[in-house]
């Protein structure tokens, strides 16, 4: 007896469809129909409610009071797990700027871990630094901070066993076009941030072949008529994609609308940037090497700059549609499809595709997670009351 899921709406990437049925079999999405014979095969009956991909976050250091560059196999585990509940089925472990050697042996960790996690899929590495410049560090260590080296990265992406999808670096460090034509030549995207570069610096590094702007206007040169800078890059060039923390804190709704409607939403990638204290109670914690207070929603240093965040990418996709800045749909898509292509990763993730594997979401009208199946299994349900 085959087993079908029956909802309102489905989200797929070329549309939506529905109402109908969505087969599963083997742990695997199956063909779509809008009529069945109910009596010879098994209904899960979500009535009233949507169907949509499992949510992808590509920029995630830490959740639960774990922290990737705890460098902790357990914690990594947890993480997984717990990502559920925020309707994340796949993600890629970030870092943080540190030592080389502490980098690899993260890399290395997190490699064990991508087989051994039974919860959100670890479908890749990000390694966010250390080739940043100092000006807009944010909460990366400048210790650390160094030009790019071809034979540090094949360094990490040797103890990672070549799950490093993705890397970010500052556009005015030295040997950069160099760099990210290698990278690239092995299908590792190439982002931008924490960069004070110009634009004419920026478009240097997209034309070798970035491709992905870091956590848009967050960590960068700002737009300025005389200097366009980094923002007025993410906003001008093409084939990009821009990462966006829709959390009210980090960019006003305004900004986001605006980045939104310039490039359209199959450019910008919804991304959380959340750290430990992600899921956690207010209080001090750390990030990286950094002590942190979170308080009021946000992640402060000492200093009172924002540093990572508290954001579920559920809570993403909830506020652009009830900030009147996307459908539905573009929210849905910018938490599954985009980050997913952004990434290099949409062979495993961000899709309803038949013969895939069946990780999705249900949402209610008001974008509210409801449950979580990961290969066709429910593992996660919203308590009510």
């Amino acid at each position: 007896m085959k087993t079908y899921i029956y909802a309102d709406k489905f989200f797929y990437p070329s549309g939506t469809k529905g109402p109908g049925y969505l087969e599963i079999s083997d742990g695997k999405f199956g063909d779509f129909s809008s009529m069945i014979d109910t009596s010879t095969h098994q209904v899960i009956d979500y009535t009233g409610y949507m169907i949509a991909p499992g949510l992808v976050d590509t920029h995630i250091h830490g959740y639960k009071n774990h922290d990737v560059m705890d460098d902790d196999l357990e914690g990594l585990k947890v993480m997984s797990e717990a990502l559920l509940e925020c309707g994340v089925t796949s993600f890629l472990p970030t870092t943080l700027t540190s030592s080389e050697e502490h980098l690899t042996r993260v890399a290395a960790t997190i490699s064990k871990a991508k087989e051994q996690v039974t919860g959100a899929k670890i479908a890749g590495i990000y390694f966010e630094g250390p080739f940043f410049d100092e000006v807009h560090k944010g909460a990366q260590n400048p210790a650390y901070f160094n030009d790019p080296s071809i034979e540090t990265f094949e360094k990490w992406q040797q103890a990672a066993n070549g799950l490093i999808k993705k890397i970010a670096l500052a556009p005015e460090r030295q040997g950069v076009e160099a760099f990210v034509e290698a990278v690239t030549k092995q299908d590792v995207v190439v982002a931008l941030g924490h960069s004070d570069a110009t634009f004419d610096q920026a478009k240097a590094a997209v034309d070798a072949g970035a491709s992905v702007f870091v956590h848009a206007f967050n960590g960068m040169r700002g737009l300025n008529h005389r200097e366009p800078g980094m923002v007025g890059a993410l906003m001008q060039l093409d084939h990009v994609f821009s990462e966006l923390i829709c959390d009210g804190h980090h960019v006003h709704k305004e900004a986001c609308g605006l980045l939104i409607d310039k490039v359209g939403p199959e450019h910008v990638a919804l991304i959380t940037d959340c750290m430990m204290a992600g899921g956690m109670p207010e209080g001090a914690y750390e990030l990286g090497e950094f002590p942190v207070i979170v308080q009021d929603g946000t992640v402060r240093l000492e200093s009172g700059n924002l540093a990572g965040s508290i954001l579920k990418l559920k809570e993403a996709i909830q506020n652009v549609v009830n900030w009147d800045l996307a459908t539905p749909e573009e929210a849905v898509m910018m938490a599954t499809y985009v980050p997913a292509v952004s990434c290099k990763i949409d062979d495993v993730c961000g899709r309803i595709q038949k013969n895939r594997a069946a990780d999705f979401i249900v949402l209610d009208a008001k974008m509210n997670l409801q449950a979580t199946y990961l290969d066709g299994q429910k593992r996660y349900e919203r308590k009510l009351g």
